[in-house]
């Protein structure tokens, strides 16, 4: 079950009742009258299923309570509830995407931040080390610390939910990460050249096991598209325990790390090919994240077709007697 509460002012405090009365699962619902100091007016608490929150949130947007007031949603991580289960068992969607939280997630993750650009560094230094000491286990550490990816996702959920800042914010975000992340691990395999940590030999020497990451083919698009589309479920709904594996599948992180390394020593070829499996793989989950995502778009839109029709199939119905009494005659 989801926690829906809501700050109205009290000129809208009415109207937002009534939306959340008119919920199709609520469950719930809880008013503390002048409990809100400013803006002043009532805060609502509804107990509804996952599948109707996104409904809910429109309406009450479309009545500008965010305005003054504020929407937030809590998923419960227990619940005991005969109603709630009743009302989980007629769900249309148990696992539907709420839409709100995962654009909150995308604004927020999608900022440039020194944390964010000393992850990126780290990560990339970690990829620059595996290639030069040809390490099968520091690629997948530097796939795991590198935050790119909701980034990537970023830029396909902006085009579905039509939010161009956002789409601005990710591709930014991107594009200074890596660059600034590029940079100073050139510098720092730079630095490493002149004390002597680092020399042609051992970048000259066989690395088998990091030759993939500067020999792109169909196979990267492939694993890009596949990761993409598992990252992207995972976000979006309440199974994401896979996520780690998703951040392990992409080489753009290795990439970046190998384009450091072989700019330093002049390899060209490697700086191509790396270049190269860095957009492939950008490629392949952006355009892998904005699929999945118009389809969850499609499969929302379904449940909110769903849900009205069973909303006016409920106030079309007859309302039955009270228990002792006789329904009213026919005329």
């Amino acid at each position: 079950m989801i926690d829906v509460r809501v700050t109205a002012t009290s000129a809208l405090s009415a109207q937002v009742e009534d939306t959340l009365r008119r919920a199709p699962s609520l469950t719930g619902l809880a008013c503390y009258r002048g409990a809100s100091l400013d803006p002043v007016g009532d805060i609502y608490v509804a107990q509804v299923d996952r599948d109707v929150v996104n409904d809910v949130v429109t309406e009450l947007m479309h009545l500008g309570v965010q305005l003054d007031g504020s929407i937030e949603i809590f998923e419960g991580t227990t619940w005991i509830s005969y109603r709630g289960l009743e009302a989980e068992k007629h769900s249309p969607a148990p696992d539907n995407v709420i839409w709100a939280d995962v654009i909150e997630q995308a604004e927020e993750d999608t900022k440039i931040t020194a944390i964010y650009l000393a992850f990126m560094v780290l990560a990339t230094m970690l990829a620059a080390i595996a290639v030069i000491t040809d390490s099968v286990v520091l690629v997948i550490g530097a796939m795991v610390v590198g935050p790119e990816f909701i980034a990537v996702i970023a830029m396909g959920l902006a085009l579905v939910q039509r939010r161009p800042r956002l789409l601005r914010q990710s591709v930014r975000t991107l594009v200074v990460g890596f660059i600034v992340a590029i940079a100073v691990t050139t510098l720092a395999v730079a630095l490493a050249r002149s004390v002597g940590l680092v020399s042609h030999v051992d970048i000259d020497a066989p690395r088998a096991a990091v030759s993939f990451i500067y020999t792109p083919n169909v196979w990267s698009f492939i694993v890009a598209i596949i990761a993409a589309t598992a990252g992207v479920l995972a976000i979006t709904s309440t199974m994401s325990t896979g996520i780690v594996g998703v951040f392990i599948s992409v080489t753009t992180i290795p990439a970046a790390g190998n384009i450091a390394v072989a700019l330093v020593f002049t390899r060209w070829e490697e700086v191509r090919g790396s270049a190269l499996q860095l957009a492939v793989n950008l490629t392949g989950m952006a355009l892998a994240g904005w699929a999945t995502l118009a389809i969850r778009r499609a499969m929302s839109n379904r449940v909110s077709r769903i849900l009205r029709a069973r909303e006016a199939r409920q106030q079309s119905a007859p309302r039955s007697a009270p228990p002792g009494q006789s329904s009213p005659p026919q005329p």
